[in-house]
């Protein structure tokens, strides 16, 4: 499927394209709000061109760029393959880390929006190592446990789990470069890893908690059958 400029700069695409908006985080539909012109493009004939276009959801702008297929005399056709420019922001329950480990993991999250894998994986890193020293000693041994689990739940090929795993639970100072297929397991790796450890054991005690509390109220209201009976014998 493709896009259309044609010669009156009236902008045409063979379906609709919706895609999840980083500001508002909804999967809604992108509508074109700046196009390129036809005279323009027809003029300097770019391999790429720019468009503008807008969540329908919350109207904020969403920048795409995409290639030119061909140079037509009364049209150009475009990829339908839009790049967006402005990556959507990796969402977490950042409230259930310790400040330390919030710190670190947020920024480790905003290093892969921004495409620095490398500095990811470093980020990576210092969040298991505070994380650890936050967690106390048996800490690593549940960790690399989390890690395997994760290696059989996504049937990682050897080398990956090599790679990931140095990245993570390193001794050295070395950390292997990644590439993005690379970096696209880690995320999750470690975003399935850090919620496990924290956010599951907070919502799991809290609602522990709740239930004990409500258990051991509702108990104080019940008049037992035996005290029942007693004051039946006594009256």
């Amino acid at each position: 499927m493709s896009i259309y400029i044609h010669q009156d700069n009236s902008f045409e695409q063979s379906q609709t394209v919706s895609r999840e908006c980083p500001h508002c985080g909804a999967h809604a539909q992108l509508l074109p709000v700046a196009t390129p012109s036809f005279t323009a493009l027809s003029a300097y004939r770019p391999q790429h061109v720019g468009i503008a276009f807008r969540c329908a959801a919350c109207t904020e702008p969403r920048f795409t760029r995409t290639s030119v297929r061909a140079y037509e005399v009364s049209r150009i056709e475009l990829s339908n393959n839009l790049i967006e420019v402005e990556r959507g922001r990796e969402h977490f329950q950042f409230s259930y880390l310790p400040g330390a480990t919030e710190r670190l993991f947020r920024e480790a999250l905003q290093c892969y929006t921004a495409g620095c894998y490398n500095a990811f994986a470093s980020m990576c890193r210092r969040t298991v190592q505070i994380s650890l020293a936050d967690l106390g000693a048996d800490a690593k041994l549940r960790w690399h446990d989390l890690f395997r689990e994760i290696v059989v739940i996504g049937e990682l090929d050897g080398d990956t789990v090599r790679t990931l795993e140095t990245v993570l639970f390193g001794a050295d100072s070395q950390i292997p470069e990644l590439q993005a297929d690379h970096a696209a397991i880690l995320i999750e790796a470690i975003k399935d890893m850090v919620y496990q450890s924290f956010v599951r054991t907070a919502k799991l005690r809290a609602a522990m908690k709740m239930r004990r509390y409500f258990a051991a109220e509702q108990a104080g209201k019940i008049t037992s059958i035996d005290r029942q009976t007693r004051r039946a014998e006594s009256a």
